[in-house]
């Protein structure tokens, strides 16, 4: 018998986003009184997580960048090996794909994947027709799409079984997102901001799919309504120095600033007027949900689960993915009217703490390990714990110990 369940999340990404604020959320939050957790991750963004990670939470660097590496993989195999997961938890498709598989033949009894994003840069008639996918998904025992879109993406599009796909949505820390939230003293002024100067903050890592280049093409016209505004890029990644050279191209360099990874994203949203997203696609934006639990209203792109946090007219203001123009009216719209943008925050705090809470996520997600391992015959052992207090953890604790059998067909 052993005293608690254990859970390793595998990621395989390079830098510090929404993804890995994702799974700090639940290494942060799930029960240690059932679950025992580690993290296999690369070394870059074992070096950005540093003391955010929390101490009992043991890390395994490893960099695995596909099945032909076969050095990463042996990593992997033999921490599956000596560490013996009940439940392996892969993030990003670009993680299962290496992960699950290897799982499946180590004998993990519950894997699973959160793709966390609709993947628009899937094409080509072998990568566009999901069939590596449907393949990976036959070692898979659950997917998790993190909004009802993504849901929609994954069973009508990559074609997976509905019943193995279940919506577990983002959730934010409200406790560290709140409207009264001050910057640190002086800040404006070491930023060299002026009174009365509308400051527009980007939450977005340095990517393709976060669409800055579109913001940088309707911000001359935005400028020449409002000289003054300051745009603050909160993020890093590999098109930190193509945009660098498109804003001096478009001599915005007065307006724009690139800084770089922040671990305060509050400090800046508590300067901001409001914020933008430009991004041509998503999963569930933390960004948006971070934004607005502090009253920051949001102009963003109508794609996938953007849709479901920023509501048209309600929460914030959305326009079509690639489109300059209306992206500049829109935060032209929000620049004109602070009784808008009071309106809009209001009622997007309200929206987030009613849909989007991190308790909330971190619940569901441990109940679906729980449920899984119920179907675990004779491959798990139960906890020496007394049960959850939710109906469906008390059940899953209870039938895991009766030894009923995972599929993962």
């Amino acid at each position: 018998m052993t005293d608690r369940f254990t859970v390793l999340h595998f990621t395989n990404t390079l830098v510090r986003a929404g993804v890995e604020e994702h799974v700090l959320t639940l290494l942060r939050g799930l029960d240690r009184t059932y679950f025992r957790l580690h993290l296999a991750c690369t070394p870059e963004v074992a070096d950005k997580l540093g003391a955010d990670l929390p101490d009992d939470v043991e890390l395994t660097k490893i960099t695995l960048d596909g099945l032909r590496d076969v050095p990463g993989a042996w990593e992997l195999v033999r921490l599956l090996r000596t560490r013996r997961p009940h439940v392996l938890h892969s993030h990003l498709f670009q993680a299962s794909r290496c992960a699950s598989p290897i799982g499946w033949i180590c004998g993990t009894p519950v894997i699973v994947e959160t793709p966390h994003l609709r993947e628009q840069w899937r094409k080509g008639w072998l990568k566009g027709s999901y069939a590596i996918d449907r393949a990976v998904a036959r070692c898979v025992n659950h997917f998790v799409a993190v909004s009802e879109a993504q849901r929609r993406y994954l069973v009508e599009e990559k074609g997976l079984r509905p019943e193995k796909v279940v919506v577990i949505r983002n959730g934010a820390d409200l406790r560290r997102f709140e409207a009264a939230h001050q910057s640190p003293d002086g800040w404006r002024a070491r930023l060299g901001l002026e009174e009365g100067d509308p400051v527009v903050v980007v939450l977005a890592r340095l990517d393709p799919q976060k669409g800055h280049h579109v913001l940088l093409d309707a911000l001359p016209q935005v400028c020449n309504e409002f000289p003054r505004l300051r745009v603050f890029c909160v993020g890093d990644g590999t098109l930190r120095q193509e945009l660098c050279q498109r804003v001096r191209d478009l001599a915005l360099d007065n307006c724009v600033r690139f800084v770089g990874y922040q671990t305060q994203t509050a400090d800046w949203l508590a300067l901001a007027d409001f914020t933008v997203l430009p991004s041509h696609f998503e999963g569930l934006p933390i960004a948006a949900i971070e934004s607005l639990a502090m009253e920051k209203p949001m102009v963003a792109t109508a794609v996938d689960g953007t849709a479901e946090v920023v509501l048209d007219g309600k929460t914030g203001l959305t326009v079509p993915p690639g489109q300059p123009n209306r992206l500049a009216e829109a935060i032209c719209r929000l620049l004109r009217d602070s009784d808008l943008r009071r309106r809009l925050g209001g009622a997007g705090r309200d929206w987030v703490k009613q849909h989007f809470s991190q308790e909330e996520q971190v619940r569901k997600t441990g109940d679906l390990y729980l449920q899984a391992l119920e179907r675990c015959a004779g491959r798990v052992e139960s906890p020496r714990t007394s049960p959850p207090r939710g109906e469906a953890c008390a059940s899953s604790a209870k039938t895991a110990s009766d030894g009923q059998r995972a599929t993962s067909g």
